[in-house]
């Protein structure tokens, strides 16, 4: 979720409640000032019959959010689709929802860990997943459908910034296929300030910056992608094709680096990235031990961000699909939140919707303070 914050002045004046001596009342009151910090908070969530069909018409106060265990008071639900309710215009009118004001764009992100050269057995399943997402961009993608394309094997790397080009996606995933390193001769600042649309360069460290920012550790790499992504209103969906990352410990068992996991999932949760983590291989029965044990990481992230680790499945058209139909419809929920100035940490955050039987994904909590 995206914060936006300002501050607020506020005067405290401490009143006595018990009987004072004449001369203590006549003294002028103590007054006290500080600074308050007021914080927009933005929260994408997914809600859902029991069938996985997005629930229409929902107002703020079908919603109850909990910040840190307060109740909030929500300010605004907007509705996103790329459905234009066409078979549906008049029921979609009656449960408040006019499709010709709903926003239709929606941002994927494929980041490709690339691990064929810690292990080249896996080759042949990286590159049929390629060959997977080439149709899933020809066929499934819309106009409206922004994509762009990062790989990482020790260090970030960006094959193309987000872009409704098939082409240049096309060109991308070639390049990610061959293992090629675009380099740091990206455009100018200049030239990035005038980018039009959603970028991720733009808000990236840039050139040789970046490759000592994520050199040699996967979280850095995720998590400045998610903190470049904030600076977009609306859910991001990052699609992470790997099969795992993480430490292994004294019982052989992988586990994430909390040293970096955390800050990486926060970073994530404050711009409104859903992870939908796919494994690399698709079926179980080609899972060694090892494989299986480093899938927690992805299943714990995927958990966290509000997305869905994906396992076991016949081919990559599978979840490709999922995610699209996952994303055809979302609320974009907004509320104030207050602190005193100065102060940062990480706020957690739970949804849910007045009707029980609704299925409600969300993040579970965003930044706040400098």
């Amino acid at each position: 979720m995206r914060t936006q914050s300002t501050s607020l002045l506020f005067t405290l004046t401490l009143a006595t409640l018990l009987a004072l001596p004449l001369a203590a009342q006549e003294e002028p009151q103590a007054e006290f000032r500080g600074e308050l910090e007021v914080t927009e908070v933005l929260l994408d969530v997914l809600v859902t019959d029991g069938s996985g069909n997005a629930i229409l018409g929902l107002q703020p106060e079908d919603f109850i959010v909990e910040d840190e265990g307060d109740p909030i008071d929500i300010t605004s639900a907007t509705f996103y689709s790329n459905r234009r309710f066409l078979d549906s215009a008049s029921a979609a009118e009656r449960l408040g929802v006019a499709p010709e004001e709903v926003p239709v764009d929606r941002y994927f992100i494929l980041f490709f860990h690339d691990q064929r050269y810690s292990d080249p057995t896996l080759t042949t399943d990286e590159l049929d997943a390629i060959r997977w997402v080439r149709q899933w961009v020809d066929y499934e993608l819309l106009p409206s459908d922004w994509v762009a394309v990062l790989s990482y094997d020790v260090k970030l790397k960006v094959h193309q910034d987000f872009s409704t080009n098939k082409q240049a996606l096309q060109d991308a995933l070639t390049s990610v296929a061959k293992g090629k390193d675009p380099g740091a001769n990206w455009p100018s600042r200049q030239e990035l300030d005038n980018t039009r649309g959603p970028s991720l360069r733009k808000n990236l460290p840039q050139g040789k910056e970046l490759n000592k920012q994520s050199r040699r550790r996967i979280y850095s790499g995720l998590r400045l992608t998610g903190e470049a992504a904030g600076y977009i209103t609306g859910r991001k969906n990052l699609m992470l094709f790997s099969i795992g990352f993480g430490e292994l410990n004294d019982v052989g068992t992988y586990y994430p680096d909390q040293r970096y996991f955390a800050p990486m999932v926060e970073a994530l949760n404050d711009s409104n990235v859903a992870v939908y983590s796919i494994s690399w291989v698709k079926n179980l029965n080609q899972e060694t031990e090892e494989m299986a044990t480093m899938g927690n990481a992805l299943s714990l992230l995927s958990a966290d961000t509000g997305g869905t680790y994906y396992f076991n499945f016949a081919n990559f058209n599978d979840p490709l699909r999922e995610v699209v139909d996952d994303n055809s419809g979302y609320y974009l929920l907004s509320y104030s939140s207050e602190r005193p100035a100065g102060e940062s940490g990480y706020s957690r955050v739970t949804v849910k919707t007045r009707n029980p039987s609704f299925v409600v994904r969300a993040r579970q909590g965003y930044r706040y303070g400098g």
